[in-house]
């Protein structure tokens, strides 16, 4: 079974997923930086693929694509370091990032990668659903990857639904129509939303990310979903971090305990 599906059969609350983007803060900390994250108690890892137009990113994780990519990552240079990535690696990792890059590599190419290397996911935000049900769904589901979904408070029912019917692995509800690391904590307005969504009774599970950065934040998307999504304030802590690795397992568990 993928690993996706199995966690949450296995598990139905309070998840937390990581995102970092890979080769940072230095190009060699990527397969650490997994080790550190999973260690620390984390359910699911998201390695950004780092991008120069991240559109959908705020400045926060648009500066530590830059640092990744003047550290000289790459695709090529990211599958390398996750050759052997299921020996040090036990829970789900998804692959996050846009479909340019992909599109270079090769579409198949890259599905065929992922699955070599252990990688159970994707979340390509600039992906049209469309697109993907005519010329990707085939080849993910031949490489035993889920593809995730975005929605926000604009999507509509049907769209939401649509996507709830395409989907195979969770759901990412973006809290906030804004781009990431742009608020902190959680309004009555994304409140109403997040019970919106709940009232929907959909199929997939849903993670919450965006404002996503403590304890509390954390513990209150989780009550309205099956958990959440930590990622530009996990980079910062990965900027200003001392000890890597104990710096890593303080904010995590942190998150989780308070």
């Amino acid at each position: 079974m993928n690993r996706i599906d199995q966690l949450f059969k296995d598990k139905k609350e309070n998840i937390l997923s990581i995102y970092f983007t890979a080769g940072f803060p230095q190009l060699e900390d990527t397969l650490p930086v997994m080790e550190a994250i999973e260690a620390a108690g984390a359910d699911i890892i998201e390695v950004g693929m780092p991008y120069s137009d991240p559109v959908a990113d705020g400045p926060t994780i648009q500066e530590s694509n830059k640092v990744a990519l003047d550290n000289g990552m790459n695709m090529k240079k990211l599958f390398s370091q996750l050759e052997g990535m299921r020996k040090k690696i036990s829970i789900p990792v998804v692959l996050m990032g846009y479909l340019n890059p992909i599109m270079q590599y090769g579409i198949e190419a890259f599905c065929k990668k992922c699955n070599e290397l252990g990688v159970d996911g994707l979340i390509v935000p600039d992906l049209p659903i469309q697109q993907y049900q005519e010329d990707y769904k085939a080849l993910f589901d031949q490489y035993d990857l889920r593809n995730t979904f975005l929605i926000s408070p604009q999507t509509s029912e049907e769209r939401i639904r649509e996507i709830d019917k395409q989907s195979d692995g969770f759901i990412y509800m973006v809290s906030s129509h804004s781009i990431t690391g742009a608020k902190s904590g959680i309004s009555d307005q994304q409140v109403a939303y997040f019970d919106r969504v709940k009232a929907m009774n959909l199929q997939n599970p849903r993670l919450i990310g965006f404002g996503i950065s403590d304890h509390g934040t954390f513990a209150k998307a989780s009550s309205y979903s099956h958990g959440a999504i930590i990622g530009s304030a996990f980079i910062k802590v990965l900027r200003d971090a001392k000890d890597l690795h104990q710096d890593i397992k303080t904010y995590i568990q942190a998150v989780k305990q308070g």
